[in-house]
Formats: C-alpha cells, sequence, structure tokens
C-alpha cells in the first residue's frame, strides 16, 4: 500500500484538485435513504466542512470520521456544519455512519462526479486492483459503477459563499487535515462575518 501512495504520487494524482480561494462545484448527492441532497443548498445554509473519504472499508479513514464527530459540538458552535461524502453506495454510506457512531450526514457521490470535478478522482493501476481484490474490496461493487475509481482523501471547509476557505489534498492515503484546523477556519469565517 504504500508502494501505492507513492506511485500516486510520482503520477501526480490530485495536483490539479480545488484549493482555497476556488469556486465548491455544484453536485446532486444522495444521502442515506437514496434522496438526492444539494450541495449548493448545504452551503447556502451556512459554512461547511466537508469531509470527503475513501469508503468505510478504510481504517484511516474510520478514524479521521470519528475524530471529526468528536469535534462536532465544537464546529457546531463555530457556526458551521459537517458532513462526509463518500463514492461508496448509500447502503454502503449508511455502515460507515452506523461503525463510526456518527450524528452528522454522511452522503454518496454515486460515479464519482463530484470527486472529478474536485480534481481528486483517480483510477486504481492493475497492481492496486489486484491487491484490493485480495482483500475482498470489490470497489466497482461497493461504488456502483463498473470502473475501478476512488477518491484522493480531502478536506474542504467553505464559506457561505461556496468559496473553499481551507483545503486538504493529499494522494498519500495516510495524510490527513486535523479536524482542529477546519475548526480554526470556521473561527477565522466566524471572525470575518462579526
Amino acid at each position: 500500500m504504500a508502494q501505492a501512495a507513492r506511485e500516486l504520487v510520482e503520477r501526480g494524482v490530485g495536483k490539479d484538485a480545488l484549493k482555497e480561494g476556488d469556486r465548491l462545484p455544484a453536485a446532486k448527492l444522495l444521502d442515506a435513504n437514496g434522496k438526492e441532497v444539494s450541495l449548493e443548498a448545504l452551503v447556502a445554509e451556512g459554512p461547511l466542512v466537508i469531509n470527503y473519504y475513501r469508503g468505510a472499508w478504510c481504517p484511516y479513514c474510520n478514524l479521521e470520521l470519528r475524530a471529526y464527530q468528536q469535534l462536532l459540538p465544537e464546529i457546531e458552535a463555530a457556526g458551521g456544519r459537517l458532513i462526509a461524502i463518500t463514492p461508496e453506495l448509500p447502503d454502503n454510506a449508511v455502515t460507515a455512519s452506523e461503525k463510526n457512531a456518527l450524528s452528522f450526514p454522511v452522503l454518496s457521490d454515486v460515479g464519482l462526479k463530484l470527486s472529478e470535478a474536485l480534481g481528486i478522482s483517480f483510477e486504481l493501476p492493475a497492481a492496486l486492483k489486484d491487491l484490493y481484490g485480495k482483500f475482498g474490496m470489490a470497489l466497482d461493487k461497493l461504488n456502483g459503477e463498473d470502473r475501478w475509481r476512488l477518491p484522493i482523501p480531502a478536506t474542504y471547509v467553505v464559506g457561505r459563499d461556496g468559496i473553499i476557505v481551507k483545503a486538504h489534498v493529499d494522494s498519500d492515503y495516510r495524510a490527513r487535515m486535523e479536524p482542529e484546523e477546519a475548526l480554526k477556519a470556521l473561527h477565522a469565517l466566524q471572525a470575518k462575518a462579526a
């Protein structure tokens, strides 16, 4: 897996990802019940912390989701909302939510349309596809598409105007934004609005 992470870095995966100052693209996502949710509508309600993770099968993602859950009261106190997004089908997103006792929405980006717009999706190389297959992770079935694609884990803090004020994208799936960094960005937005 470490070799695969190095290969993604060498290939430049994520180098064109959206960054601070960019506008968050419009997207339609699915909630746990398969109901469509507008990302634009969520942003319009107030600052948003978006945690885009690989899947319920990823231990790093689960640790990160639990860390954000612990910080949720502080995120809300800072005027923010928190959502997680996965490329997995809604049933699998429910699994992550239940496994990690999450009380924030976990939404599905079926077909990885949002991850493409964010510049964080990539096709798994054959060696990595084989490795995932050996572990019983059929990403094509988990994600509901005939391709083996994943997003680079990413975290975005987005203001009500749709502008990304904090972004973390790293092709090494082990490198993540500390939740406290997202909270600091929310506090900065809150101070700016005051």
